[in-house]
């Protein structure tokens, strides 16, 4: 069993990380638009996860490929597409890379970002960290090449067994802070996802206000908070952070999944200045060559 980090290791890896240049602790603030607006819709790849032929490295029964789904994208005249990690070929070649770029510019698409599977809430000195930012250091350079200007990334669904709920923020903490020196070296924002641990957009902000990072913002998304009547209040406190916003067609209302207001979800958005795209990630079990389309469409009325 891990043991939990002891105060005097947690301030002497602080210190570490300060000596090695690493970001220094400050407050989040809210984004300042110049020029506030919804640039356009964008689908993530993960919605169509039952059709994709690639997942996680492996080869699997679907039948379209990352090339065919910004094809399905450009079809339904959208703005953008998002390309989830999970579903590139591998080995993830510069060759695929080039084609997929200049596929989205001869559609008019713009690639809106990425998104990985990582986990920081190891101990930053273990096995499994190392792990994780190798991971994490590969994909960055992988959507700095597609040109991509975020990425979506979670703290991690589980910490250290035995760990501290003190200790695993402080991992998710030094590990975030060094995956971001690389992500400024090559252009990318990390933008941490209201996903698993953080679902929690209280705990989520009070970590926003310990990571000093240009290349550090938040991802809003509709469907992850904790159980609460009112998601779309705890929702309003993260988008003024929001470098990246991702619409699910439902919303957990005291925890149980309800139909979500697609004109509450943006008015949200303009109401915190938001710039940028909106991102339709659909997840549920319905087909979504079936149902995709009407709630794109659904989702550019509320856009207005």
């Amino acid at each position: 069993m891990t043991k939990p980090i002891s105060r005097r290791r947690f301030l002497e890896t602080s210190v570490a990380t300060l000596a090695a240049g690493l970001p220094a602790l400050h407050a989040i603030e809210p984004i300042q638009r110049i020029n506030p607006r919804i640039k356009g819709l964008s689908l993530a790849a993960y919605s169509f996860r039952p059709h994709l032929n690639w997942f996680k490295g492996k080869p699997t029964d679907g039948k379209m490929d990352l090339l065919q789904f910004v094809e399905y994208c450009a079809a339904q005249e959208l703005e953008g597409t998002e390309l989830t990690a999970y579903f590139f070929p591998e080995p993830v070649t510069s060759s695929y890379l080039n084609e997929l770029k200049r596929r989205c510019h001869a559609l008019g698409l713009d690639i809106t970002g990425g998104a990985i599977g990582n986990n920081f809430s190891f101990f930053p000195d273990s096995p499994e960290a190392k792990q994780q930012s190798e991971y994490v250091h590969r994909w960055i350079d992988t959507y700095a090449e597609l040109g991509a200007p975020v990425i979506r990334v979670f703290a991690g669904a589980r910490g250290p067994e035995g760990a501290s709920e003190e200790a695993i923020m402080a991992n998710i903490r030094a590990n975030l802070s060094e995956a971001l020196v690389h992500a400024e070296k090559r252009g990318v924002i990390l933008a941490m996802e209201n996903h698993d641990s953080m679902q929690d957009v209280d705990r989520l902000l009070s970590l926003a206000k310990s990571v000093d990072s240009q290349n550090f913002a938040l991802t809003w998304d509709s469907g992850n908070v904790n159980p609460t009547p009112d998601p779309y209040a705890d929702l309003a406190k993260l988008a003024p952070y929001a470098v990246t916003a991702q619409i699910k067609v439902l919303i957990p209302v005291n925890g149980t999944k309800e139909p979500a207001d697609f004109k509450k979800l943006v008015n949200i958005l303009y109401d915190a200045n938001y710039a940028g795209y909106v991102v339709l990630e659909y997840e549920e079990s319905e087909d979504p060559y079936k149902v995709v389309p009407n709630y794109l469409k659904q989702l550019r009325e509320a856009v207005g």
